[in-house]
């Protein structure tokens, strides 16, 4: 399975059906049947009768048992017709993505599907009864593996009055849940929050843990932001008291205010007296128009800890209590006037469009958090937490992010996308999951400020959010930008955007924003929520968007010119069947499609070594060493016992990789030119990349619940083994690198003046250490990544925080003399350096920048320098996907993991590319 990726089923788009769609990997049952007019059950749940039709025709459908294996998920009716959507359970257990959707009509007493869609699993044979990994190594597990992504991150001290043993991370259970892929893959799923300890920001991971191996098999962010700019969104609704929502509906719950925009404009704004007479921002208008149960309620967050407001409710915190119904500046300036105002305009769009009732389609309540920070300092951001919108401060050239309609739009619309088809927030199935909540987001903002599709600004983003710039500079996305797949999809690992939701947004969202100019607004929304609310299901990629939106059209009856117009737009932004097949890459492949998360691969003396498994994804990870040349074949080192074997590196002689058991992490090391498989240590926690030179192995092993990462090493021939830190818990080592038995890492430590931050060499000889002098332990910031070699020791050094995330690097010899800057912070040609790999010949970074956008530019990639700097970085390739892990091999060579072509492959270059 490859979440939100294409399936290989896509409707015949060329006329009304029936139409039963080719299958897609891993199931019998069709993607999409259109143009149905079968009899129904008329009498009893829409949901039993749903399930009825597919039991009846199972040649058609081959589903065993629906009553079974299909629960109900939600019935929604509007006039006549009726959409039921269940979700597959396998054995009991919830399969991930699974979910089918039948449509009738209901009326005169007699029901008719008109048609079906989603993706049901038929070749499930996976053993549900015997998980061996307990809930609670799974959670250890999973805490883990997050705190393990952050940790390769620059190790920074934290800030002044915490202590670096504070739980970070917490992780939950959500009980078994089975992975899509092959026979399928049962899991423990495991929902991550807290705060990055990094950076402080909120953190909300859904992670699915092997049940078998314990291994971190897939994780991916749960945060639905507006935009780059980092932000949380827990998956779990909001905890925490809030206000009673009333019970009677009479006019006396409204109480009619005035209060104005960023804008400038006087708008009318609801209010709501409480029983201790203060006003406060509450709106019931809605539920005395509309016999509605919803409440619009608008939160003072103004200096809340945005990691407070992810998934919780910050302690204390009311509505915004003005003093008359005459809203002032601070109402205005605050973003609560624009929140308020904007929450219900989204509600009436929905509720007079479509006849939705809120949110959730059954009168939900809708709450916004105005104002929160990250940090102390302004978030420059908003984002949905599965129930209620939490909106930044801003500041310097930004507004608090209510301040637009189409912000407010977006992040409301994240609720309608997940109370319908609820696209998974990552790859493509995210792409459209943001795509849609533009589409709709700035369709009601023309709508709520009378806005025309003609505008020359129509079509941009965020535009009204800045203090200075003008609407084009200020905007975060257009959606005329004209992107398409084969010229503007970047291929992304999980790491990156949540794998492009951000990135690859706007092919889908241009081709629905260009139906729109094409059909006009009114029928282009009714197509588009038509297809996300009755045909789109939670694994859907760009292919089955495209059959998704045309099947709705052809429901609606769009004429013959109107159905060519919504698939010209498709076919303009190269949304067609096979549509990755057309993106190139300017790399050798060494291994493509190794499908692998979580891990890198290793490489030096003219090998490399990485984890692998099979296209669908279901076999677990196996070890693979080959040349960096290419030349050969590849040789299988690890076992294949159904364990998941990750981090492999090679110095050329031997390969080294962990092996993820259900109670332990076993290190292993084999021979490359052939022997016996040696188990030389293992670790009870969880573990980072390692890393292997002569006859020493190391490693970092993570403790998930403190945060403290510990560098350990291991003698492979004699056995001995140790912490270069001695595994103390009142400081961390990090990020190590090992080269003729001295072994550097990045150190943190307390002194009486506070936390410090150096660069140390442990001599495995001598068992000595030595801090290099020429890191001032007083003024670094920031330590990440080291590397050894002939010339000295290379790291990572972060000196200024104010710099946009650019940081320098570093060389010393091993003793701390002969200090050189590598590449300068402080300088126009500097990188945002994120980790690095050395060779004897060149030094290579993973470049990540920070920006307020998502593009090309802003993905990892990967630079080159000469150790002496000279010549300063050249980009190692222009492939315009991800570049992430990179290991150096000899010379200029160096291997990484590609998402250029959608999926992860093993990548090399003899020397860089040069200026891209």
């Amino acid at each position: 399975m490859m979440l939100g990726g294409v399936s290989g089923a896509h409707a015949d788009d060329t006329g009304p059906g029936p139409v039963v769609a080719a299958s897609g990997t891993g199931t019998d049952t069709p993607a999409l049947v259109t143009g149905l007019s079968e009899k129904a059950a008329a009498t009893g749940s829409a949901a039993d009768a749903a399930r009825g039709h597919l039991a009846t025709r199972k040649s058609r459908y081959h589903i065993a048992d629906p009553d079974r294996d299909l629960t109900a998920v939600t019935t929604r009716k509007s006039g006549k017709d009726e959409t039921v959507r269940l979700q597959q359970k396998y054995k009991g257990i919830t399969v991930l993505g699974g979910q089918y959707v039948v449509r009738m009509t209901d009326g005169d007493g007699r029901r008719t599907v008109t048609g079906t869609s989603g993706k049901y699993f038929t070749d499930l044979k996976v053993a549900t009864t015997s998980a061996a990994v307990s809930e609670k190594t799974a959670i250890s597990r999973a805490v883990g593996a997050v705190a393990s992504g952050l940790g390769n991150a620059p190790l920074r001290a934290p800030a002044t009055g915490k202590e670096t043993t504070a739980p970070a991370l917490t992780g939950k259970s959500n009980g078994l849940t089975i992975l899509p892929q092959g026979e399928g893959v049962l899991t423990r799923h495991i929902t991550v929050t807290g705060v990055d300890p990094t950076t402080g920001e909120p953190l909300a991971q859904e992670v699915y843990v092997d049940a078998h191996s314990g291994y971190p098999l897939l994780q991916y962010s749960a945060l639905q932001t507006f935009g780059a700019d980092t932000a949380g969104a827990g998956a779990a609704g909001a905890t925490g008291s809030v206000p009673d929502a009333g019970t009677a509906a009479s006019d006396e719950l409204v109480v009619k205010g005035t209060g104005t925009r960023y804008n400038g404009e006087s708008t009318e704004v609801n209010l709501y007296r409480g029983t201790d007479g203060a006003l406060q921002t509450i709106d019931y208008s809605r539920r005395v128009a509309n016999d509605s149960n919803v409440m619009i309620a608008t939160y003072d967050a103004r200096g809340r800890e945005a990691s407070s407001a992810s998934g919780a409710w910050p302690s204390g915190i009311k509505t915004f209590r003005p003093a008359t119904p005459e809203l002032g500046p601070e109402y205005t300036n605050s973003g609560a006037v624009d929140a308020h105002w904007a929450a219900g305009q989204v509600y009436d769009y929905y509720h007079s469009e479509f006849g939705r009732d809120s949110l959730d389609g059954k009168g939900g309540f809708i709450y916004s958090l105005v104002g929160v920070v990250d940090g102390g300092r302004p978030y420059n951001n908003a984002f949905w937490d599965g129930s209620k919108m939490v909106y930044g401060q801003g500041g310097g050239d930004y507004r608090t992010f209510s301040a637009d309609t189409d912000v407010v739009g977006h992040e409301m619309t994240h609720g309608v996308i997940q109370h319908s088809a609820n696209l998974v927030y990552a790859g493509q199935s995210g792409a459209m999951n943001e795509a849609l909540a533009d589409y709709f987001g700035n369709a009601i903002d023309l709508a709520a400020n009378h806005i025309s599709m003609d505008d020359p600004d129509a079509a941009l983003l965020g535009e009204d959010l800045c203090t200075t710039a003008g609407p084009r500079e200020c905007a975060l996305r257009d959606l005329d930008d004209g992107a398409t797949t084969s010229k503007n999809f970047l291929g992304a690992s999980y790491r990156s955007d949540n794998g492009g939701v951000h990135l690859n947004s706007t092919i889908f969202s241009g081709a629905l924003w260009d139906m729109r100019q094409d059909l006009g607004a009114d029928l282009a929304d009714k197509v588009v929520y038509r297809a996300l609310t009755a045909y789109m299901t939670p694994l859907d990629g760009f292919t089955e968007g495209r059959a998704a939106v045309i099947a709705a059209a052809q429901e609606l009856g769009v004429s013959k010119a109107q159905l060519k117009l919504v698939k010209r737009s498709f076919d303009a932004h190269g949304i067609v069947p096979g549509w990755e097949k057309a993106i190139g890459v300017d790399s050798d492949t060494l291994l493509g499609k190794v499908n692998i998360a979580g891990t890198g691969a290793g490489a030096g003396g003219g090998r490399y070594a990485t984890s692998r498994t099979n296209e669908d994804g279901s076999e677990p990870y196996s070890v693979w060493t080959g040349k960096t040349s290419g030349k050969g074949g590849t040789t299988l080192v690890s076992g294949n016992n159904g364990n998941y074997n990750v981090y492999a590196d090679t110095d050329g002689k031997t390969v080294a990789w962990a092996e993820y058991t259900a109670t332990s992490i076993q290190f292993h090391v084999r021979p490359v030119a052939g022997g016996i498989d040696r188990i030389v240590g293992a670790s009870g926690t969880d573990v980072s990349a390692l890393a292997i030179d002569g006859d020493y192995l190391v490693y970092t092993e993570m403790d998930p619940y403190t945060g403290g990462g510990h560098v350990g090493y291991i003698n492979i021939r004699t056995g001995a083994n140790g912490k270069v830190d001695g595994g103390g818990y009142q400081f961390s080592t990090a990020m190590p690198s090992v080269k003729d038995g001295k072994i550097a890492y990045a150190k943190l430590w307390a002194e009486s003046d506070g936390y410090k931050l150096g660069v140390e060499v442990f001599d495995t000889a001598t068992g000595t250490t030595k801090l290099m002098p020429s890191v001032d332990k007083n003024t670094a910031m920031g330590i990440g990544q080291t590397a050894i070699t002939d010339d000295g020791v290379f790291w990572i050094l972060d000196q200024d925080l104010a710099d946009e995330g650019r940081t320098s690097v570093e060389r010393s010899a091993l003793d701390g003399s002969d200090h050189i800057t590598v590449l300068p912070e402080a300088s126009k040609d500097s990188v945002f350096t994120y980790s690095l790999t050395a060779s004897d010949d060149a030094v290579t970074v993973m470049s990540v920048p920070m920006a307020t956008s998502y593009a090309n530019e802003t993905m990892p990639k990967l630079y080159q320098v000469a150790p002496d700097g000279k010549g300063g970085a050249r980009r190692v390739s222009c492939n315009r996907g991800d570049q992430v892990l990179p290991s150096a091999d000899t010379g200029k060579r160096v291997v990484w993991l590609d998402g250029t072509t959608g999926y992860t492959d093993l990548v090399t270059r003899e020397r860089p590319a040069g200026n891209c």
